[in-house]
């Protein structure tokens, strides 16, 4: 019968999930039979990790060891009914570490940097020392627009097996991001692996970043810059009334306060509308004779401003 496995692992009864599985992780890169080639000790201590975390790295099979349910190798305790050692059904001890199979542990992060992060052999499926495969990680790119990016959006995206899969874009998405679908790769022995989807935002038609602000130009009248007034201005959110306010000059910028991109830190910046002033788009005799006198009798030099 094997030992104890919480001693096997170094590990308190009380210790969380994620103190076994950092154990396990520890022991298991250390005593690989791939790092220990020909070390009988160190494959029998492999061996017995692995079936220690067989048992008690499986939150419902630890419940029962600690109920005394099942023993350290996982079989029925006499007495709760089951397979009994020896009869068809039962698991022999384990199994080695050649069939092993650990739910909620990604056998390639545990080992990939084991072997210089290639992940095993081809696509990305891993087989040292017998472990059956995990499935290899399937890429593709999604091209999102800048609204879906800072509020979040659901997408479909297809990929080249013909399957298409609804990613959730989370709020605050940004250029370059990648979305782990855990499950969702190309299938293997041990299960399947990940899909990773690689968001690129598309530049957009009115808006531009600058830092964690999003700047946009706003047309305004000549009337409405002279005399102030309320004009309807876009975001992403939708459409707000915003106030020119009177005497407004070209380049003059009205800012509304967190309604542009989200930082590092998750919090969105301000969107900056740049005052354009614009004339008719057809000629007016009015507007001119207008302008003729005003340049006549109130003659001044545009003022040298950034915009």
């Amino acid at each position: 019968m094997a030992q104890d496995p919480y001693l096997e692992l170094g590990v308190a009864r009380t210790a969380s999930t994620a103190e076994i599985r950092a154990a396990f992780h520890k022991l298991a890169k250390q005593h690989h039979p791939d790092q220990n080639p020909g070390n009988k000790a160190s494959e029998e201590r492999f061996k017995r990790v692995s079936a220690a975390f067989d048992v008690i790295g499986d939150e419902a099979k630890r419940k029962k060891f600690d109920r005394g349910e099942i023993d350290a190798d996982g079989r029925e305790a006499r007495g709760f009914g089951g397979p009994q050692p020896g009869s068809p059904g039962s698991r022999g001890g384990g199994g080695g570490y050649g069939g092993a199979q650990f739910d909620g542990v990604d056998l390639n992060d545990i080992f990939g940097d084991m072997f210089g992060g290639r992940g095993g052999q081809r696509g990305g499926n891993f087989r040292p020392g017998g472990f059956s495969a995990k499935g290899s990680d399937v890429r593709a790119k999604l091209e999102i627009d800048l609204e879906d990016a800072i509020l979040g959006a659901k997408k479909r995206i297809s990929f080249a097996d013909g399957r298409t899969l609804d990613v959730s874009i989370p709020a605050g998405a940004a250029e370059g991001q990648t979305i782990r679908l855990r499950g969702q790769g190309s299938p293997g022995r041990s299960g399947p692996g990940d899909a990773l989807i690689d968001l690129s935002i598309k530049p957009h038609p009115i808006y531009r970043r600058e830092g964690d602000s999003l700047v946009m130009d706003l047309a305004v009248t000549v009337p409405d810059a002279i005399l102030g007034a309320k004009v309807q201005a876009p975001t992403p959110e939708g459409v707000v009334t915003l106030t020119v306010p009177k005497g407004s000059n070209a380049g003059h910028m009205l800012r509304l306060k967190g309604r542009g991109v989200h930082d590092s830190f998750g919090k969105r910046g301000d969107l900056l509308a740049r005052l354009i002033l614009t004339l008719p788009e057809t000629s007016d005799p009015a507007l001119e004779k207008f302008a003729a006198s005003w340049r006549k009798d109130r003659p001044y030099q545009a003022a040298k401003r950034k915009v």
